[in-house]
Parts: structure tokens; sequence; C-alpha cells
């Protein structure tokens, strides 16, 4: 079963424009900042909101058309979700909580329990069946609340932020559980959330929302290692500067009145808009301008400084936008700097990708 969408909804100071398609078995990430319209979009899949205009079909079978009428309800188009909290019933036992979609489709007592044990020992949770919620922790009862989900066979999974109410030493374990149990479904599955990792190790695509809009979409790694918005570029935790190719080779690129060199990663013609793209962790901080091995300086002002476990993240302002560099407390000690305070930032080319973009430069 596939899903594809088309819609377009407007309000007093939000628009949503969206058009994609899930294969069968795919996991979609969705990925925006707070306001981006992902909670619309899922809402619009799952029938509580009619965008003004669009189109959603799963399978060939339209669930919205809003040219020819039809608007499948919400109790009819067979969604599963799973969400931030876990939702279950209070009064249930888990196994009756995981029974109770297979149970309200007319199955008998006898069977949705069995389909529930089978999906408690999918999800390693058969120990669980008897405890009510009140007595399992925040990641058992999200393992309850993906049998639930995937009990009821539905047509289409959703994942509203499944790891984010979850505390450190929970979020890994149900994030390879979701990868192992995704794996094996063949329904498409539209995974929304803030953490980059979750679509890392669970979705075959990644989908970028900004303020309603789609701005980069593919194969997962291939977005996040070739990001093409500086929004994505932090998303992936790298820095992002774009510019204009300086040669057919691409391997140098003007910044504003800054020149980056790297590696280039296709031909580009001079002109065209590219970027480059680095790591924090390769990137030194200096007082004065490097010199000795070929690098690449930016000058610019310190605007935060982070502490980040063994690192600290120096944040600054250069003429085509942000740099983030992280380096030891010791170093940062050592340059004795504060915000505001005006720096170099340097990368070796070696770190450097230099990528061409597509739509243009992208500016700051």
């Amino acid at each position: 079963m596939s899903l594809r969408v088309e819609a377009v909804l407007r309000r007093a100071e939000f628009a949503l424009r969206t058009e994609f398609e899930v294969a069968p078995g795919e996991v979609l990430a969705v990925l925006g900042p707070n306001g981006a319209g992902k909670s619309t979009l899922l809402s619009v899949l799952a029938g509580e909101l009619v965008p003004d205009r669009g189109r959603v079909e799963l399978d060939g079978t339209a669930w919205l058309d809003t040219g020819g009428g039809v608007n499948v309800p919400t109790h009819r188009r067979g969604v599963g979700l799973l969400a931030q909290q876990a939702l279950l019933f209070p009064n249930l036992t888990a196994r009756d909580n995981v029974a109770f979609g297979p149970r309200a489709a007319g199955m008998s007592r006898a069977r949705s329990r069995a389909v529930a044990d089978q999906w408690l020992s999918e999800v390693d949770a058969t120990d669980l069946a008897p405890r009510r919620p009140g007595r399992l922790s925040g990641g058992q009862a999200q393992r309850v609340a993906l049998a639930r989900a995937l009990a009821a066979e539905p047509r289409l999974l959703m994942l509203d932020e499944p790891l984010a109410a979850l505390d450190v030493d929970a979020a890994p374990a149900m994030r390879g559980l979701l990868h192992q149990v995704l794996r094996r479904q063949g329904t498409p599955t539209v995974l929304v959330t803030h953490d980059v990792l979750d679509a890392v190790v669970l979705a075959d695509r990644l989908l970028v929302l900004v303020d309603g809009e789609i701005i980069e979409r593919g194969p997962t790694r291939e977005v996040l290692a070739r990001p093409r918005e500086p929004f994505t570029a932090r998303l992936a935790g790298l820095n992002l500067l774009a510019g204009e190719a300086l040669d057919r080779i691409g391997a140098t690129i003007a910044v504003g009145e800054d020149t980056i060199s790297g590696r280039p990663v296709e031909e580009v013609e001079p002109g065209a808009a590219a970027a480059a793209v680095f790591a924090p962790s390769a990137v030194a901080v200096h007082r004065s301008r490097p010199h000795g091995s070929p690098r690449n300086a930016l000058r610019g002002r310190v605007s935060a400084l982070e502490p980040r476990g063994d690192v600290v993240r120096v944040r600054g302002d250069v003429e085509a936008g942000s740099v983030a560099a992280d380096v030891t407390p010791a170093a940062v000690a050592e340059l004795g700097i504060t915000s505001n305070d005006e720096v170099w930032f340097a990368v070796k080319a070696a770190e450097v990708a230099i990528h061409p973009l597509s739509g243009g430069s992208l500016g700051a």
C-alpha cells in the first residue's frame, strides 16, 4: 500500500503546502522546527483536519479529495498512531490495551487476546501483559502502545515524536526496537520528529518542513550528508556556507568577500550556486589569522559559548552566515575568548565538502 498526499491549508498567519509519496514498507521522516506544520500534516492524514485543497490516497483509494467531495472519517481510515505519550487506557491491562483494536474490529475476545500476546512478544513486552499502565515505566508504556498500534493492522502508521518523552536510558532501546519492527512492516510510515538521530536510524527518506513549505527531501543519508539549506545543516550538526563556484571543478567557492576551498562532490559551472559543508569538530579558533598548512580562514565574532560534555561549542557570526567550532575548554581558557570577541575560524580544505545547490544561492 502506497500513500500519496497533496495538501494546501491556509490559516491567518500560516500556510501548509505539501506533496509527497510514501511507498509500501517505507518510513518517511518529517523534520522541522516548532510551527513548521508537522502536526498539521499528521492531522490531515488522520482525517482530523480538512485542508482547503488536497487529496490523500492510499493504494489508489481516496481518503480525501476536496475536489470530488470525498472525506473518509478518521475511524474508517485505518490509521495507527504512536505519539509522545502512550495514552493507554488506565483501567485495562497491557494485554487488553493491545487487544482493544482487534476486539473493536469484531474479533472474538479469545482471538484478540492471542493477537495481543503475539504483538507484546514482538515488542519484547510479554511479561508486561498483566500490568496496568500505572505500573509501567515510560519506556515500557511506549512498547505496549506500539504493540497496540500495530495489533490493529493499520493501513498507515504515524509516529509523532515517539521518543520525545522518554529518558536518555529508555530512548535508545525504544529506537532500536522501532528499527527492528518497522523493517518488518509492509505499511507506509510517517515519522514526525525533532531528533535527527531518529531519522538516521528509522527513516528511508527525509522531508524537511519549514513554515509549511518543503525545503528539502530525499534519501535520509543523502540529505543529511549533503544538506542544501542552513536549517538542515544545523539538524545534521554541520556548518553550511553558501556561495558561488569560482571554477568548473568546484573546488573553490566565493562566500561573500571570502573564498573557501574543499573537496568537490560534483562538477559545477562557474558562477553556479554551491555550498561548503564541514563539521564543527574540524574547525579551529584563533585570535589572529592562522598561517602554515593550507587552511580556510574566516573572520567573525563570537556569538555564544556552549558547554557540550568534554568540548565547548563556539558559535560565531561571519560575513556569510554562522559557524560553529567544537574546541576543548582548555583552548577556550588559553584563548581567553568571550562573547562578542573577534576571532578567526579555520578549517583545512581536506575537511570541507563542496556541494552544488539547486534553486540558486541560499543566503545566510
